[in-house]
């Protein structure tokens, strides 16, 4: 027992969210915080679902979407280690507004509403970290509606692929390593395209020099892409 509590501890520790908290403020909480194992495709929440708790995702990685009434998948967002979801039926407490369910096998702690409203009221940098975090992701909603009122498959890529390097892509040399594994499936599910036209985007991405899939699936924008599309 004491050595899944020191487990949890350690993973809390690496948790960007709560990490201004001392060992001591984070075995204070952690007993109100439980830790489950999600396999591959297990669903976290269902749509419409009311919960009143708020996902940590310690390893692993998930994906917000709705169906539509043809069964198509639309993504509407990709979360892995580090990243929260849930906050918003646990904050106004309506129903859950898309399926979550886990991308890979995934290590995930679940805070209750009351601990959550605790920690907030006693830590005022969780507070400002959790501000900043859902400012950014109502400033990528805004693009993302964008991107699905885009006309061509090769500006949707484009778009998609400067958001998303917002969020997950590290400077380098060779130009900006996005680290985040997506399938051209995943793809097409975040843009409304289908799966053929996201692969023809991307082929001529990588012919005309404008970005690299590397060994390890992740893809890298090179200076052609970058001079073309400033990265902000």
């Amino acid at each position: 027992m004491q050595n899944t509590e020191n487990i949890k501890l350690e993973f809390l520790r690496r948790t960007d969210l709560f990490s201004s908290m001392t060992d001591e403020e984070l075995q204070e909480i952690s007993g109100d915080i439980v830790v489950e194992e999600f396999k591959k495709n297990e669903i976290i929440l269902r749509e419409e679902d009311t919960s009143g708790y708020m996902y940590i995702i310690l390893f692993g990685k998930v994906k917000a979407y709705k169906t539509t009434e043809e069964g198509k998948e639309i993504i509407l967002a990709l979360h892995q280690a580090d990243e929260f979801f849930g906050e918003l039926s646990l904050i106004d407490g309506k129903t859950t507004p898309a399926t979550v369910s886990a991308i890979e096998d995934s290590l995930i702690s679940i805070i209750s509403k009351k601990a959550f409203y605790s920690i907030l009221s006693q830590r005022a940098p969780v507070l400002e970290k959790i501000l900043h975090i859902l400012c950014a992701r109502l400033r990528e909603s805004w693009e993302k509606i964008r991107i699905l009122n885009t006309k061509h498959a090769s500006q949707k890529i484009t778009m998609l692929l400067l958001m998303l390097s917002h969020e997950y892509g590290q400077k380098t040399q060779e130009g900006i390593l996005m680290n985040v594994k997506l399938t051209h499936q995943d793809m097409a599910d975040m843009t409304g395209l289908t799966r053929e036209s996201v692969t023809r985007a991307m082929d001529k991405l990588q012919k005309d020099k404008e970005i690299s899939i590397l060994g390890n699936k992740l893809i890298r924008l090179n200076a052609e892409f970058l001079r073309q599309y400033p990265h902000r």
